[in-house]
């Protein structure tokens, strides 16, 4: 038998005809046969039946096969039927098919002719019906992918609001509005809890009344929430169960998914359809993952609140600081200024004793006048040196120069100081030049000071000077003795103002002030970069900084 329960109408006023059709061909099959004896009452029972497949004769009295044919169509029934004409009716049978007949049977007919007809259009009827589930498969499907897409869209721009929006109302209107549309709902809102306090704040809205988003900011309970809060579980509620509680005025289908911050649910996501409809576990998936945001969300309006008040009391700090610094600077220039004509006075008037009172004085007048004149001095050498410092904080005439000509100048004027002390300087410098944006005059002062500094403490060994271009193109320049070194413990010390190792035998300066590294890396520090050295007892030191080059091709 067939296992398909095809229906098929047979319109035949022959008895002998529709018993040959119906009983000994089709029912043997399974297949479902109606038999009705007239073209009218054909139509009426296709209508109710809606038959897959129709088998009319004809040559029926009173409405004929063809008009049965045209009064389907102008229902818009669209059967497939086969006809049955006897032999001679070829004309009709014609005329059938431009009617739309998809197959005829020719009287007198056997029983394998009726069921191979019917099989043949019946296998169209199943292959269209196949093709329409399928299309309407596809078009579900395809209305699924774009609904999954617009979710995922919306999440992915809440997302992208999470990261961008510092607004905090700006942000949860956001993920109400999402949670809405992702959630298909009709209504929804925000709360978050205020504080440490069991407390929940009305934070967002999407499409309520008046009467409640009147309560924007405040404290609201909507009956349901509250247990949320306590189970820290997402819950979904419809129908019945949801009229016991406050809600249920705003509709008759809730979710409410808990917002968490490491495991404290510190905000309540809602949405609400005013029809019982539950809300489906792709829904509840959906509204989880905006909770998630609204988490993300919160810790980000935290961290921008805790910025913007670290940032002020660091702009405070940054101005008290600047403050201090201009004080400090302008008490400095105007002691400066302040001791300095009474220095220049008193030397000049001990200058003036010691001149004019070299025979009258005894050796110990003499000898105290020498000495408080070389304090004097001493004194406007601090002084100078005060006033190098504040002068080293900025580059004052920035101008292109070669670095490798500044270097070359810096030893050229410590020759005599290097013979002197039997120190020989080595140079390695490249053949090309090496451009930089700099301050000459201040560049100059740390070269010397560097190389100054290097042949006091070599101990009467080598200085050797590198000057080279970077990988990364900064131009880098060293200085190294082959001196006693300093120990790990003063590193940090040595570039402090009038700071001075004591345990350095070898060094021939000890009457320094101890001011050139000071003034050189706070000269080096206001071009943008850094005075560092490398040291170790026993094996020399290396000051060496860096600046940027320029590349002229």
């Amino acid at each position: 038998m067939a296992q398909t329960q095809e229906r098929i109408l047979i319109v035949e006023s022959d008895p002998e005809i529709s018993d040959l059709i119906a009983r000994q061909a089709l029912k043997p099959l399974g297949y479902r046969v109606k038999i009705v004896n007239d073209g009218s009452t054909a139509i009426k029972e296709a209508i109710q039946l809606s038959p897959d497949v129709i088998i009319v004769n004809l040559n029926l009295p009173g409405l004929s096969g063809k008009d049965l044919m045209v009064a389907l169509t102008s229902q818009g029934m669209n059967v497939p039927v086969i006809v049955v004409a006897e032999r001679g009716m070829e004309s009709d049978v014609i005329q059938a098919f431009r009617l739309g007949a998809s197959d005829y049977l020719s009287w007198p007919i056997r029983e394998a002719e009726v069921v191979a007809a019917v099989e043949r259009v019946l296998k169209q009827v199943r292959a269209r019906l196949e093709r329409e589930n399928l299309s309407q498969k596809l078009a579900k499907t395809n209305q699924e992918l774009q609904r999954h897409v617009r979710e995922l869209t919306t999440i992915f721009s809440i997302g992208k609001a999470v990261t961008s929006i510092t607004d905090p109302r700006a942000l949860f209107d956001k993920i109400v509005e999402g949670a809405v549309y992702v959630s298909e709902g009709d209504k929804g809102w925000l709360l978050l809890r205020r504080g440490e306090e069991k407390i929940f704040i009305l934070s967002a809205l999407r499409n309520m009344p008046k009467s409640v988003a009147a309560k924007i900011d405040q404290p609201w309970d909507d009956g349901i929430s509250s247990l949320v809060a306590l189970s820290g579980e997402t819950l979904s509620i419809h129908g019945d169960p949801l009229n016991r509680f406050k809600v249920s005025q705003l509709g008759k289908s809730a979710l409410v998914v808990p917002v968490k911050v490491q495991k404290e649910v510190v905000g309540l996501l809602v949405v609400i359809r005013e029809d019982a409809k539950p809300f489906s576990p792709s829904s509840q998936t959906l509204l989880e993952a905006l909770a998630d945001y609204a988490s993300i969300s919160l810790v980000n309006v935290r961290l921008f609140q805790a910025y913007e008040e670290r940032a002020k009391s660091l702009q405070k700090t940054m101005g008290i600081s600047r403050e201090n610094e201009y004080i400090k600077s302008e008490i400095l220039k105007n002691v400066g200024q302040g001791i300095q004509l009474p220095l220049d006075t008193i030397s000049r008037q001990v200058d003036l004793l010691i001149r004019g009172g070299e025979r009258s004085s005894s050796d110990e007048q003499r000898e105290s006048l020498e000495l408080i004149q070389k304090n004097l001095e001493q004194a406007t050498r601090v002084l100078v040196a005060l006033s190098s410092l504040q002068e080293a904080s900025a580059p004052r005439n920035l101008t292109t120069l070669n670095l490798v000509d500044v270097v070359q100048q810096a030893v050229i004027r410590s020759q005599e100081i290097a013979k002197r002390e039997s120190v020989k300087i080595h140079s390695r410098i490249p053949s090309d030049p090496v451009m930089v944006n700099a301050d000459i005059e201040q560049i100059r002062r740390v070269m010397e000071e560097l190389v100054t500094n290097a042949i006091h403490f070599s101990g009467g060994k080598e200085v050797i000077i590198t000057v080279r271009r970077e990988l990364n193109g900064q131009a880098y320049v060293a200085v190294q003795d082959m001196g006693p070194g300093i120990a790990e413990e003063y590193q940090k010390y040595i570039f402090h103002p009038f700071y001075k190792i004591d345990s350095t035998p070898n060094a021939k300066d000890q009457n320094g002030l101890g001011i050139g590294l000071a003034l050189a890396k706070e000269i080096i520090k206001a071009h943008g970069s850094e005075l560092k050295v490398k040291s170790r007892v026993g094996y020399g030191s290396t000051f060496y900084f860096t600046l940027p080059s320029l590349n002229l091709g």
